[in-house]
C-alpha cells in the first residue's frame, strides 16, 4: 500500500513539474537588424516625380535596396495628418490629427502616451532603448507639434533644407543615434507656388536628390553606412497647385528602404500605407510595436 501511495505521489509531482514547464514561455526579444535608422521625408514629393526628374542618388538606393512607387498616403492627402501617421504607426482615426496644419488632434487621440500625445516611434525607443539617442531635424515648423519633444536629443527647426540637412548630419556623426527623422520642405513649396508637374517643381525634386547624395556620402565617409538603414518617403504628392484630394497623383508616394545588411529586393509587391513606416523602423531596431498601432512592418524588405 505504501508503495502504491509513493508511486501516486511521484506521478502527481511529475504532472506538476510538466505543467509548470508548459506554462507560457517568455516572448522572444527581437534582434535589431541595424544600429541606426535615418528617416528622410520630402514634403510634396509625389511618386510621379520619378517619371520626369533626374534623381540618380535616389535611384541608386532603389537599385541597391527595396522600393515602391505605389505606397499610399492616408486621407486627406495633406501634410500634418500624414507626417503624424508616418511616425505614429496609425491613421487619423486613432491619432486624431486630421488636417494640413494640425497642431493638436481635432479628433481626441484614442491613446495618450507619456509624451502627452499619441505615442510615436520616438516613445518606443525611449521606453525600450532608454540609452539610445534620437532626433528630429525639420524645415516645416508644423513637424514640431507631432513628436514628443521631451524624448528627443535633437529638436532642430531649420530655416532651409540645407540647414536642416547639416544639423541632422552633425547629430548623426557625433551622437550615433538610433533614429534621426529629417524633414525637407521642398518640393511642396514649388507645388503650391508654381504648380506640380512643372519644370520648377522637378528642379526642386532634383535638389532634394542632391541632398540625399550628400547624406549618403557623409555616412560613407564616417563608416556609418554598414550599420544604417535609410528610409526615404513623402507625405503626399499633388495636382495643379494643391493637394488633399483623392487622386493617385496626390495619394501615391515613394517609399525606399536601403541598408547594406538588408535584402536588395528592388520593386516591392507589398501594399504599403505611410503608417507602415513606423512599424518597419520598429522591426529594424528590434523593438516591440504597441498593440494599438495599425501599421505593419513590410517584411518583404527583410526576406530574401
Amino acid at each position: 500500500m505504501k508503495s502504491i501511495l509513493k508511486i501516486q505521489a511521484t506521478l502527481i509531482a511529475l504532472i506538476f513539474i510538466l505543467a509548470s514547464c508548459q506554462s507560457k514561455p517568455q516572448e522572444e526579444k527581437l534582434k535589431p537588424l541595424v544600429k541606426h535608422v535615418i528617416l528622410i521625408g520630402s514634403d510634396g514629393f509625389g511618386a510621379y516625380a520619378f517619371k520626369k526628374a533626374k534623381v540618380p542618388n535616389l535611384r541608386k538606393l532603389m537599385e541597391a535596396g527595396s522600393y515602391s512607387l505605389n505606397a499610399r498616403a492616408v486621407l486627406p492627402s495633406s501634410s500634418a495628418v500624414n507626417w503624424a501617421s508616418m511616425i505614429m504607426g496609425s491613421g487619423p482615426e486613432l491619432h486624431g490629427y486630421t488636417e494640413w496644419g494640425s497642431k493638436t488632434p481635432e479628433l481626441p487621440s484614442r491613446i495618450i502616451g507619456k509624451g502627452q500625445i499619441y505615442p510615436t516611434i520616438f516613445s518606443l525607443i525611449d521606453e525600450q532603448m532608454p540609452e539610445a539617442k534620437k532626433g528630429v531635424s525639420y524645415t516645416w515648423g508644423g513637424i514640431g507639434y507631432l513628436f514628443e519633444k521631451n524624448m528627443v536629443d535633437l529638436d532642430f527647426n531649420g530655416k532651409s533644407d540645407e540647414e536642416t540637412k547639416d544639423s541632422a548630419l552633425e547629430f548623426i556623426v557625433n551622437e550615433k543615434p538610433a533614429l534621426t527623422f529629417i524633414h525637407f520642405t521642398h518640393p511642396d513649396n514649388e507645388g503650391h507656388e508654381i504648380g506640380h508637374d512643372t519644370p520648377e517643381y522637378y528642379e526642386a525634386v532634383e535638389k532634394i536628390d542632391d541632398l540625399i547624395g550628400e547624406i549618403v556620402k557623409t555616412l560613407d565617409e564616417h563608416n556609418l553606412l554598414n550599420d544604417t538603414a535609410i528610409i526615404f518617403t513623402s507625405d503626399h504628392g499633388g495636382i495643379g497647385m494643391g493637394h488633399g484630394g483623392k487622386t493617385l497623383l496626390e495619394v501615391e508616394i515613394p517609399w525606399i528602404v536601403y541598408g547594406k545588411g538588408l535584402s536588395a529586393k528592388g520593386k516591392l509587391n507589398s501594399s504599403i500605407v505611410t503608417y507602415d513606416t513606423a512599424a518597419t523602423i520598429t522591426h529594424l531596431l528590434g523593438l516591440k510595436a504597441p498593440d494599438f498601432w495599425r501599421g505593419q512592418p513590410i517584411m518583404e524588405v527583410f526576406n530574401e
